[in-house]
């Protein structure tokens, strides 16, 4: 089985469902044969490297009244699946060069760790994924060697990888994140129950479920 992931550091709908697809392989009968593929997204790529605003002051903008209540409740279900969601600590920046690092990390063979890593340090520990420091540290907690991670990071390598994934994702239908292609059918929501994704990975999908679809998880802030 081939399981195509598109996710973008930025979007703590991602790390809930990378959570919950981690939960729903260890049940899958099969899992010593799925091919994980970490597909880039880049949910902002008119942010800077620079942080400004929080996400949870982002969102306020965006959903005025309603944001208390939506972002306690994607802390509350990152919370029921073992996750600490600081969006009051994650500043959105550009994720051009961690995609890149992802890239990177998959020609290794450490891209789910590398993925992992990455939200964590974002979404929990609110760090700039854009800074190149910050990338090479994490690179190098991933197990990637650090002159590697430098020279991918001076120059432009896997940069047409990730653009790539951008058309791909386009002619695949996938309009938000994460959202799971299995054997190249048609995508759907990344951000299911368990229950539910261990099904997808038993029998497929069913049925027309676009991740577009999904009241969760079609962009970073839901």
């Amino acid at each position: 089985m081939k399981l195509e992931i598109y996710a973008d550091v930025l979007c703590p709908w991602c790390y809930i469902g990378k959570r919950r697809l981690t939960a729903a392989l260890a049940q899958h009968v099969g899992r010593d044969r799925v091919e994980i593929i970490w597909r880039s997204y880049e949910l902002a790529p008119e942010e800077g490297r620079i942080p400004g605003p929080t996400a949870a002051e982002a969102m306020a903008g965006w959903w005025g009244e309603q944001a208390p209540a939506r972002i306690a409740r994607i802390r509350s279900l990152g919370a029921a699946d073992g996750l600490e969601l600081n969006l009051h600590l994650a500043r959105p920046v550009n994720t051009f060069d961690a995609h890149r690092l992802v890239k990177l990390a998959a020609d290794r063979g450490q891209a789910d760790q590398m993925m992992e890593l990455l939200l964590h340090g974002y979404h929990t520990e609110g760090l700039n994924v854009a800074d190149a420091q910050v990338l090479q540290r994490l690179g190098g907690e991933a197990g990637l060697d650090g002159d590697e991670v430098r020279a991918v990071l001076a120059g432009d390598d896997y940069a047409e990888q990730v653009r790539a994934d951008r058309r791909r994702a386009a002619k695949h239908g996938v309009t938000g994140v994460p959202s799971l292609m299995i054997d190249g059918r048609p995508p759907v929501s990344g951000v299911q129950p368990v229950v539910d994704l261990h099904r997808l990975l038993e029998h497929g999908p069913t049925g027309s479920d676009p991740a577009a679809d999904t009241a969760e998880g079609t962009a970073w802030t839901s």
